[in-house]
């Protein structure tokens, strides 16, 4: 059973960072994007992805960021573990951050439990 164990959520003061982990553990049938979304108000947005690309032997990955976070937010990936690492918050980064899976095969779509970031002063 493939689970997403995401940490390293909490509550900081604007301008500070935070770094949120997703482990992904079970069998997964290759990993092609690993993402982050923030929970609003009846939906989730998308924060930040990183896909993996490969064209016979060769091998590379590409991000993409919501423009609200461009500049402040980079997203990587070690493995079977995406990061989030988050600078410079603003109290409007405050949410509910959920990693999401998408596999090669099957693109079969998996979610984290979601864990809490709240920027405030």
């Amino acid at each position: 059973q493939v689970q997403l164990v995401e940490s390293g959520g909490g509550s900081v003061q604007p301008g500070e960072s935070l770094r949120l982990s997703c482990r992904v553990s079970g069998q997964v049938l290759g990993i092609s994007r690993m993402a982050w979304y923030r929970q609003a108000p009846g939906q989730r947005d998308l924060v930040a992805g990183i896909s993996s690309e490969v064209a016979g032997i060769r091998s590379a990955s590409s991000t993409d960021y919501a423009d609200s976070v461009k500049g402040r937010f980079i997203i990587s990936r070690d493995g079977v573990t995406a990061y989030l690492q988050m600078n410079s918050l603003k109290p409007e980064d405050t949410g509910v951050y959920y990693c999401n899976l998408i596999t090669i095969i099957g693109s079969q779509n998996f979610w984290g439990q979601g864990t809490q970031v709240t920027v405030s002063s």
